[in-house]
């Protein structure tokens, strides 16, 4: 019989390199269309600016009859949409219903550190952590999601992960489309392994190195699902939920649509785009048009984002895929209803105007190199081999140390304005900065390119990246991490953190 453990961990996907059981040139069988599903919306205002949040098991049927043990946070799989709205405090009572620790970090939410939910602020089996939120931020699509030092990778694989919105007036007055679940559509995109229809945990030398990945595309926890829309303008708001993919999202068509917001809320001015990056933790706003009545997909290009073994897989399958005229993935497809199309939007053509930072303001610059070695397979931290932290040359660092709660690697000052460089080995790393928005300044030593504007926390750097970061959040009583957002990579060092005061 298999056991909740087994299924979870893939004992079918067992060795060093196991990573796909069939042919590489062997597409999956798509699953029968479903309705897309949309989590329950949770306003905060309307529940007094109190809520609660219960960390849970239960089981989630991804395919028909077939049953798989998940994790979610008010049901068996993901969570609710938290909406919040800027100047409000708000009580979240998170309550442990597991048999081990966790904690929920607010990805995206400028809050001091003692409220991040990183992994200083545990929350016990059968105890409630209950911060309060002094919502202080523009309008955002952020996240919410497990930060469990060491178990952040699986505890988030198997379902604990949700949306998390912020609003303001300034949002309200665009008249941007607003209808939750409507025309206002939160989409967590992920990315898992099935087997005989039942949810698995690949393991592995390959896993552990460039992270998880699977063979089924999931939108909110649904596999190939099927959004009904109105014939008019729609905000998707993309959330990239997975381990370790880069998503390369465009429609089927190839039609336009306008980019609105980036992880720290809205840009200037709308950018017209046929094709959007989405790394693991960032995330995108974007208008589509629906109004010609014509059924579409959202599609995802190949994710070349794996080097050695694992990347030569993708890329045969990527070049097999091309012969049969396939090369894209099929995520969503979006059926407008029948009927008279409503009178066609206008796009705004200004956003909001922010305030801008100087970078001559800048008072220190600090440099971060994401670094993969291949000394951890022999006895590193995180090692194939069993060895212990210290025991070697770390598999997964930042500027050659590996992640050590005890240690703090910097100390800022808070309203101090300074300039990080992050740069990656071996392959692009998502770099998540806690408790900041920051400013995209230069790629390669030349400009950013169009995907690096607005306000940012999550920004996909391999060449040299330059952010502008301003420290605006208190750090005292508990540091902030900053981190790639490759899940195995930070579970397995590829960390640091810091205290701003």
């Amino acid at each position: 019989m298999l056991s909740r453990r087994t299924i979870l961990t893939g004992a079918t996907l067992a060795g060093a390199g196991a990573v796909v059981a069939r042919p590489l040139w062997q597409a999956t069988a798509a699953p029968e269309p479903q309705l897309l599903k949309v989590p329950d919306l949770i306003d905060a205002r309307k529940e007094g600016q109190s809520l609660t949040l219960k960390v849970q098991t239960g089981t989630t049927a991804f395919f028909p009859d077939q049953e798989s043990p998940t994790l979610g946070y008010n049901g068996s799989y993901l969570g609710p949409v938290i909406r919040l709205h800027r100047g409000d405090d708000v009580e979240i009572a998170v309550t442990n219903a597991l048999t081990e620790d966790t904690t929920v970090h607010w990805h995206g939410l400028l809050i001091p550190g003692e409220v991040d939910g990183g992994p200083h602020q545990l929350i016990q089996p059968g105890t409630t952590w209950r911060p309060v939120l002094s919502v202080r931020q523009p309008s955002a699509t952020l996240f919410y999601h497990s930060h469990m030092h060491d178990r952040t990778a699986e505890q988030v694989y198997s379902g604990l992960a949700g949306v998390l919105l912020v609003t303001d007036d300034d949002e309200k007055a665009l008249g941007l489309p607003s209808e939750y679940g409507v025309d206002d559509l939160p989409l967590l995109l992920q990315d898992r392994q099935f087997e005989d229809g039942r949810l698995v945990l690949p393991q592995g030398m390959m896993s552990l190195m460039m992270g998880r990945r699977g063979d089924t595309l999931l939108v909110n926890g649904t596999p190939n699902p099927v959004a009904h829309v109105p014939r008019r303008l729609a905000r998707l708001r993309l959330v990239n939920g997975s381990n370790a993919r880069i998503f390369n999202l465009a429609f089927s068509d190839d039609r336009a649509f306008h980019w609105i917001a980036s992880e720290g809320g809205l840009l200037e001015r709308p950018v017209e785009l046929r094709s959007l990056t989405l790394a693991p933790g960032e995330r995108a706003e974007i208008l589509a048009d629906f109004s010609d009545g014509r059924t579409v997909a959202l599609e995802t290009g190949p994710d070349l984002n794996m080097p050695m073994m694992m990347g030569m897989q993708t890329r045969l399958r990527s070049f097999a895929s091309d012969l049969l005229g396939r090369s894209r993935e099929h995520i969503l497809r979006f059926e407008p209803r029948p009927g008279a199309a409503a009178a066609k939007a206008a796009i705004p053509e200004r956003l909001v105007t922010r305030e801008r930072v100087d970078a001559a303001q800048a008072v220190r610059r600090r440099r971060f190199v994401l670094n993969m070695g291949m000394g951890g397979m022999m006895g590193g931290r995180g090692s194939m081999m069993g060895g212990g932290q210290g025991s070697g040359m770390a598999m997964h660092a930042i500027n050659g140390r590996a992640f050590d709660i005890a240690r703090i690697d910097e100390q800022v000052r808070l309203g101090d304005i300074e300039i990080w460089e992050a740069s990656g080995e071996m392959m692009a790393h998502p770099f998540h900065i806690h408790g900041v928005h920051f400013e995209v300044l230069s790629r390669d030593g030349g400009k950013p390119t169009v995907r690096d504007q607005g306000l940012r926390d999550t920004v996909l750097v391999k060449e040299p990246v330059e952010l502008l970061v301003r420290f605006t959040q208190p750090a005292t009583k508990a540091p902030f991490m900053y981190h790639c957002h490759i899940l195995e990579h930070e579970d397995n060092g590829m960390m640091g953190q810091f205290t701003a005061g």
